[in-house]
């Protein structure tokens, strides 16, 4: 049913020993998708700085809106909402923040007219957000993310395609109820377009392309986090460089356990003496 229409150079040494410890943490902070096929690999990465959208997919609003007949969606894609301004007055909010900060507890919500009054349903979470390509035979098309809110009480979703779109964004028109309280919208984005590395045989390999994630998402991880103590905590020099400290001081962890390492498979040295003397009684 369709309802309508710069850095000392001495820090950043010491941080280039972290891409290989760092790399699960960045897989899985980040709203990404990643799948091979052919020879090529394709990787989505929606939070992605990208050159006019500093946050990626990230509505700057805070959330996303369409309103068709009556019914209004607010939704964010990979992050909970924030309301700066026009929020949700609805009835039925306990689950997505309450009243007092509707709409700031979840990630999709939606309100219908019931009796006079809008009452509000929450479809999504980013936790429990899922990912897929809106045309499997076709992967430069884009990707959907799909938020669902599942549990005793409610049984809801939202699907959100998210199509390449390399000249700008176009925000939700149109809204689509394709089961009881199951909905589906769409919206244009540069985010949208898959990052793609050639997988032949006389490229690089399996290293090659790792290597290349791993820099990528290492990369994606320090610029996010620079930008974010930058501009929404006002934290300026060095220390915009997300956990500067647990980073520093890594490499000398390393070292220390390298050196112990070292040290019980090697057994002591042929110059040490022990501090212990036989002593005949």
């Amino acid at each position: 049913m369709t309802i309508g229409g710069s850095f000392p150079n001495r820090h950043l040494l010491r941080l280039s020993p972290l891409i290989f410890a760092t790399i699960i943490t960045l897989v899985y902070g980040t709203c990404q998708l990643s799948f091979e096929q052919g020879n090529k690999l394709y990787n989505y990465s929606l939070t992605n700085p990208i050159r006019n959208f500093p946050h990626g997919i990230l509505s700057e609003d805070g959330f996303y809106k369409v309103a068709v007949n009556g019914t209004v969606l607010w939704f964010q894609l990979c992050d909970a909402m924030i309301f700066n301004h026009d929020p949700p007055t609805c009835v039925e909010c306990g689950d997505c923040g309450g009243i007092s900060r509707c709409g700031m507890g979840c990630s999709a919500l939606v309100a219908n007219i019931i009796g006079g009054y809008p009452v509000c349903t929450t479809l999504g979470y980013s936790s429990s957000t899922s990912f897929e390509l809106i045309d499997k035979t076709d992967p430069l098309k884009g990707i959907t993310a799909k938020l669902s809110n599942r549990g005793s009480k409610s049984n809801c979703s939202l699907a959100v395609s998210v199509v390449c779109d390399t000249n700008g964004v176009q925000g939700p028109q149109t809204l689509e109820l394709v089961g009881t309280c199951d909905y589906a919208t769409k919206i244009h984005h540069p985010s949208g377009c898959a990052l793609i590395i050639s997988s032949h045989g006389n490229g690089m390999g399996w290293f090659g392309t790792m290597l290349i994630l791993i820099l990528f998402f290492f990369g994606v991880y320090l610029l996010g986090g620079a930008v974010y103590r930058y501009y929404s905590l006002g934290i300026r020099g060095i220390d915009i460089i997300p956990n500067l400290e647990f980073w520093a001081s890594l490499p000398h962890t390393l070292q220390s356990l390298f050196t112990s390492l070292v040290r019980r498979f090697r057994g002591p040295s042929h110059g040490h003496r022990s501090s212990y003397s036989p002593v005949n009684f």
